[in-house]
């Protein structure tokens, strides 16, 4: 049964004594789709995301991560740790497809399917409404036959871990990546976790595993026997007593086949830092029109206005305030927005401004008495930004973007630069193609959508 909005109440909660629960994670999923869709890239290290000056990594590839290469590193950085990999900007029109693909087999597994993002979800087999054993034997048929049907359909592999909860099932999809299978039975659970590190569990992050190494915890076992009385006292009621549930693999989380938005936002990054006030409120205004349209799209409204503002020294500052009233107008957004701005010093220059909005509801009493506010007020005298962000790494071939010749056919960009562009001609069901060099304005050369992968099975285009 799916969750009403708002409304969690009608979810089946886990059985705990059943592996029922599975964690699906494709492995380095964008880094797999290059690969799958590149076969000169099969085999070597891939890194996707920003490949500007201030890129960051999205995901790398198993043998790009041998490396020492991970997600949120600087591109700069991990160009310095293996200058020899493929470094290539997102093919988002390639990823959507695949996760739709991916999701709706799991929607055959279940109703009660959660996304969590593009490449990983929940799901809760006790939500089937065929029955059928749900023991380890009968969880472990489903998974593989899962892992086989998204290979066949997608030519990708995926990660499943399965246990009584969300909790056991994101960490036992860990434990064996990439393409692997973990059913943990409830009766092996506190076996299985007692060894691992307390980062495993979710909300332990840096500072909070600093302070537990301290007083000598540093395992999952060591906070089971703790005690919750000790991590209350060290950590405080709320994340203390919740710390030694979840150390027990006490998770009572159900999976919520709607996942509701938290928050709507927006984000600009420049390729300089800005130092003119009047300009980043004039761009604050614009972002602020975008969360808002989003907003009314989704039928949303919000009381939390936040900004956040990446400095010159990389430095992120984030201010929030929130209102009496939920709203979803781009003049009320854009309002606040700019008067958070006010309170933060910008000198030495702005590299990334966003807006967003949270504390979400269906509904904003206040809008319906402001059909005046459609319009923001923006300052007249200062020029349009333009429709998208313009980010450092913006330029007119990227790496790894798909073209299209009038007499080589379908490839991708290798690179650019001084008025050349570089280009393979392959595909996913091509040898390893060979490389040509164009001048950039090329009429001949073209941007083109994402090649189509036929599934195993399927017969090939004649």
């Amino acid at each position: 049964m799916s969750a009403r909005r708002g409304r969690i109440e009608d979810v089946p909660y886990p059985d705990p004594t059943r592996p029922a629960v599975l964690h699906l994670d494709l492995d380095a999923f964008f880094a797999a789709v290059e690969q799958r869709d590149k076969p000169s890239l099969r085999g070597k290290p891939v890194v996707v995301g920003g490949v500007g000056g201030r890129g960051v990594v999205a995901t790398a590839s198993y043998e790009a991560r041998v490396f020492g290469i991970g997600s949120a590193m600087p591109t700069g950085q991990a160009r310095r740790l293996c200058p020899n990999a493929a470094y290539l900007g997102g093919r988002f029109d390639a990823y959507r497809p695949v996760s739709e693909q991916v999701m709706a087999l799991a929607r055959e597994l279940s109703p009660l399917v959660e996304p969590v993002s593009m490449d990983e979800a929940y799901v809760d087999l006790g939500g089937r409404e065929d029955g059928g054993p749900l023991d380890v034997d009968g969880v472990t048929e489903i998974a593989e036959r899962f892992r086989a049907d998204v290979r066949a359909r997608t030519g990708l592999t995926v990660s499943v871990g399965a246990g009584g909860s969300k909790l056991v099932a994101k960490i036992a999809s860990d434990l064996r990546k990439p393409d692997a299978l973990v059913v943990v039975p409830p009766a092996e659970q506190a076996e299985l976790l007692a060894p691992l590190s307390v980062k495993k569990i979710p909300g332990v992050g840096a500072v909070s595993a600093q302070q537990l190494a301290r007083h000598g915890f540093h395992t999952i076992g060591q906070l089971a026997v703790a005690g919750e009385q000790e991590l209350v006292r060290l950590l405080g009621r709320a994340h203390g007593g919740g710390l030694w549930a979840l150390s027990r693999g006490i998770d009572p989380r159900p999976v919520i086949s709607t996942r509701e938005a938290k928050s709507v936002s927006a984000e600009s990054t420049f390729g300089m830092d800005l130092t003119d006030r009047r300009d980043l409120e004039h761009r604050l205004g614009r972002l602020s029109e975008r969360v808002a349209a989003r907003l009314v799209e989704q039928g949303l409204a919000g009381r939390t206005v936040t900004i956040k503002v990446r400095r010159y020294d990389f430095q992120t500052l984030n201010r929030s305030r929130t209102l009496q009233h939920a709203t979803s107008s781009a003049k009320e957004v854009g309002g606040h927005a700019r008067e958070l701005l006010r309170a933060i010093d910008l000198a030495g220059g702005v590299r990334l401004l966003g807006v967003g909005v949270s504390g979400l509801t269906e509904y904003a009493q206040a809008d319906l008495l402001s059909a005046d506010d459609v319009e923001p007020v923006l300052d007249p005298d200062l020029p349009e930004e333009p429709e998208e962000p313009v980010r450092d790494d913006a330029e007119e071939w990227r790496p790894g973007q798909d073209v299209c010749h009038d007499e080589h056919g379908p490839g991708w960009v290798q690179g650019s630069g001084a008025g050349r562009v570089t280009v393979r001609f392959e595909g996913p069901h091509t040898p390893v193609g060979r490389i040509r060099t164009f001048a950039d304005d090329d009429p001949a050369l073209r941007p083109a959508g994402p090649p189509e992968y036929l599934p195993q099975g399927d017969p090939a285009p004649g």
